[in-house]
C-alpha cells in the first residue's frame, strides 16, 4: 500500500507523528507546484476538497521515491498562536522577578514563538501586544493572567535538531508544508508571523536540547532573567535526552524560569512554570493544542 513509502516506518514510535511526517510531505510537494491535480483538492494551494483520493494515491505513486526520503525529516510545526497561552508565564515571570527576559527555547524550529512580544493578542476581552501587528492571535480566556504588568526582553536565542530558516524559501516551504491543508486560517497567521521574522533577530542554532541548555544556562545573563521554554517538544526527545536537559536545569545557577507548555492530555496541555533559586513549580494555565482556549489557573497579585 502506498507504494512502499511507508515500509521501513512499521515500527516508528507514535510520539514521531508518521501521519503527520507524510501529509507534511505530500503537502510539500503540493505547495511546491508539482501537484497539479492534486492541488486542486486542497485549499492551501486554491482548491477546493472533492474526493481527493484518486489524485492523492496517484501523487504518492509518482513521488514514491522523494516523499521516502521526505519521511526522514522530523515535523517542524511551529505554531504561533501557542503564544496565547505562553504569554501568561512570560508575564507571571517578569511579575515575580521584575528582572528584564532573557530567552532560550528548545525545540524552537524557526524561533516564531521567540518573538512573542511583537504580536497582538485578543483573550476574550483583553488585549495586549502592538495594535498593528502583523500577526493577531486570539484564544477564548477563563481567568486573569497578569496581562498589565511590564515585560521587556533583552535576549532571545533558540536550539533545534534541525533548525529551520524563517527568512528563506525553503524554511518557509518546510513550515507551511506541517500546517494541514484545509487550515487557512493557520497558513495565513504563519505567513503573517514570517514577516515579522523579517524584521526581529532570533537566532536558532542546530543542538542538542541538554548540551546546548548548560552552555547558554553557563554565560552571564547581566541582569535578566534566563528563560527556558518549549511548547510540545518533550514527546520528540529520547529519555536520556530529557533526563540530561532537566538536570541542566537544576545545575544552573542565578535567576532562572523553566516555562513548559507540554501535553496534559489528547485535548489540552499543561502551562507549567518552574522559578529558581526556590525551585517552586505552579500550574498556571491549560491551554488547547494550537493556544485556544487559555484557562488561566494561577492567582494574581
Amino acid at each position: 500500500m502506498l507504494y512502499g513509502v511507508l515500509s521501513g516506518h512499521e515500527d516508528d514510535p507514535g510520539a514521531s507523528a508518521l501521519a503527520l511526517r507524510l501529509m507534511g510531505a505530500v503537502h510539500r510537494i503540493v505547495l511546491r507546484g508539482d501537484a497539479p491535480e492534486l492541488a486542486r483538492h486542497y485549499p492551501s494551494a486554491g482548491g477546493r476538497p472533492r474526493n481527493p483520493w484518486p489524485a492523492f494515491l496517484d501523487t504518492v505513486r509518482v513521488y514514491a521515491d522523494a516523499l521516502r526520503r521526505l519521511l526522514d525529516d522530523p515535523v517542524q510545526t511551529n505554531e504561533t498562536a501557542r503564544c496565547a497561552g505562553l504569554l501568561g508565564g512570560f508575564l507571571e515571570i517578569a511579575r515575580r522577578t521584575r528582572l528584564p527576559l532573557r530567552l532560550l527555547e528548545v525545540g524552537a524550529s524557526a524561533g516564531l514563538n521567540l518573538r512573542f512580544d511583537s504580536y497582538r493578542y485578543e483573550l476574550g476581552d483583553e488585549r495586549w501586544g502592538p495594535a498593528d501587528s502583523d500577526v493577531v492571535l486570539r484564544s477564548r480566556l477563563t481567568g486573569r493572567p497578569p496581562l498589565d504588568g511590564p515585560i521587556r526582553v533583552v535576549a532571545r536565542a533558540g536550539c533545534d535538531a534541525r533548525p529551520v530558516d524563517p527568512r528563506s524559501e525553503e524554511g518557509r516551504l518546510t513550515l507551511a508544508a506541517y500546517v494541514w491543508a484545509d487550515q487557512v486560517e493557520r497558513l495565513e497567521r504563519l505567513s503573517a508571523a514570517l514577516t515579522v521574522a523579517g524584521r526581529v533577530d532570533a537566532p536558532v542554532e542546530r543542538a542538542r536540547a541538554a548540551e546546548w541548555t548548560a552552555d547558554r544556562l553557563a554565560e552571564p545573563a547581566d541582569g535578566a532573567v534566563s528563560v527556558v521554554f518549549h511548547s510540545i517538544v518533550m514527546q520528540y526527545l529520547p529519555v536520556a535526552e530529557r533526563e540530561h536537559f532537566e538536570t541542566a536545569l537544576q545545575d544552573a545557577r542565578g535567576p532562572l524560569a523553566w516555562l513548559r507548555m507540554e501535553p496534559q492530555d489528547e485535548r489540552v496541555t499543561s502551562l507549567r512554570l518552574t522559578l529558581w533559586p526556590a525551585g517552586d513549580e505552579l500550574l498556571l494555565a491549560r491551554v488547547g493544542y494550537h493556544g485556544d482556549p487559555v484557562e488561566w489557573l494561577a492567582p494574581t497579585g
